[in-house]
């Protein structure tokens, strides 16, 4: 069980640390994207120049990742590797191999997992998501208070454990933001669709 639990969050890792927002944009032509905006791999920095297909191309992608490593977790050691694969996809995102530890802030990864593991918290935080959105305009913002609401709607509607897992994941996306969160309290923190 342990050997198979391990090699299941090597896996999940691993699948995690697949940069799709950086093999996208390279393969179109539009260069590093770590050189532009916020420097991160995902979604929102993707859009940045102006290409939505590779946004939402990474947008699934980032997110299929996620529920793929919680799978892996669950097909090598059950409901502990659900949830320790979750989150390895996770840190996989945040920190690749492939790019020297340097990724993104988890935001699609952890939606993936989150409906993975707990498919009512998944919706119930994009809804949160989705609402800040359309009021504030501002992605960053927006993804903090869904992943802010994600372990008191875990604790809620799932169990411990999964609140649990939950709120390690939103630790992590809090503190790869800690740039974002700076630019909020300035009042510069760029809108969607902004470039810059």
């Amino acid at each position: 069980m342990t050997e198979w639990l391990l090699a299941g969050l090597v896996a999940a890792y691993l699948c995690g640390s697949v940069p799709f927002g950086w093999l996208l944009t390279r393969a179109a032509g539009l260069g590093d994207i770590r050189s532009i905006g916020s420097g991160s791999i995902g979604a929102t920095n993707v859009l940045r120049p102006g290409n939505k297909k590779i946004a939402a191309a990474t947008l699934l992608l980032d997110a299929l990742k996620g529920a793929a490593g919680a799978g892996i977790g669950w097909w090598c050691a059950g409901t502990p590797g659900l949830l320790l694969g979750g989150l390895a996809a996770v840190i996989g995102h945040l920190f690749p191999v492939w790019l020297k530890f340097r990724g993104g802030k988890g935001i699609a990864t952890g939606y993936g997992v989150l409906f993975a593991i707990a498919w009512p918290v998944g919706l119930a935080s994009g809804a949160v998501w989705l609402v800040m959105a359309r009021v504030t305009r501002i992605s960053s913002l927006s993804s903090l208070s869904a992943f802010a609401a994600a372990p008191v709607f875990a604790y809620l509607a799932a169990s411990t454990q999964v609140s649990v897992t939950v709120l390690a994941i939103t630790v992590l996306v809090f503190w790869k933001h800690s740039a974002n969160i700076g630019r909020l309290l300035a009042g510069t923190e760029p809108r969607i669709g902004q470039k810059g």
